[in-house]
């Protein structure tokens, strides 16, 4: 019988994988950050979650401020695009039904996590623009980027005649980013999926009053 392989050390899986290494690294920050805050968020803790040594994080990112943002633009972006902006570009679909199925979706999939910690990019909003312009104008950036997704949406609507003329897309659209977050933050606190259920139902009785 052949003897076992031994186990390759953290050190020899980054030399042989640098882009799962990499990778890796991303997942146990963003998991630290979401769970203490970007402040508190221990690279020593990141390092051991990851199973890689600290020559290999310092190699991937300077410090932990590139740590930082690096799950901002690679994991936190793309999550709030997949979730609230790509269903959106379906020109086909209603613009008001659209805005609901997102709502709707992104309820459903809410893990009891998500409940318990809110929302990542919220929370480090709250915590970080006040004192880092990088992670002030990510956010501001992405939080832009959904509101003009949903302004475009329902400017379309009003083209089509499926949302009253009366609507004003861009105010509607910072109404309804501040109220999702809104809702989250409060289910956050309160520790309540009930509540936040409460708070969805009434965002979409809202859209649903933007129809023609």
């Amino acid at each position: 019988m052949n003897s076992p392989a031994t186990p390759l050390s953290p050190e020899a899986n980054f030399q042989r994988d640098p882009d799962r290494t990499r990778q890796d690294l991303l997942s146990a920050a963003e998991r630290e950050i979401h769970l203490h805050g970007y402040q508190a968020a221990s690279l020593s803790q990141i390092i051991a979650d990851a199973g890689v040594t600290k020559g290999a994080l310092y190699h991937h990112f300077a410090n932990k401020q590139a740590l930082g943002y690096a799950v901002v633009d690679e994991i936190w972006g793309p999550h709030l695009r997949a979730t609230w902006i790509v269903p959106l570009a379906d020109t086909k679909a209603d613009p008001v039904d659209a805005l609901v199925q997102t709502v709707e979706s992104a309820a459903n999939s809410l893990t009891a996590s998500d409940l318990a910690l809110g929302c990542p990019i919220n929370n480090l909003a709250q915590e970080m623009s006040p004192i880092n312009e990088g992670f002030r104008l990510r956010i501001n950036g992405l939080l832009a980027e959904w509101r003009q997704a949903i302004a475009d949406t329902l400017l379309r609507g009003r083209e089509t005649g499926s949302v009253g003329n009366w609507v004003d897309p861009q105010a509607a659209a910072a109404m309804l980013v501040a109220s999702l977050e809104g809702c989250i933050g409060m289910a956050k606190n309160a520790q309540s999926k009930d509540l936040l259920m409460q708070c969805g139902a009434g965002v979409i009785h809202y859209l649903n009053t933007l129809k023609r």
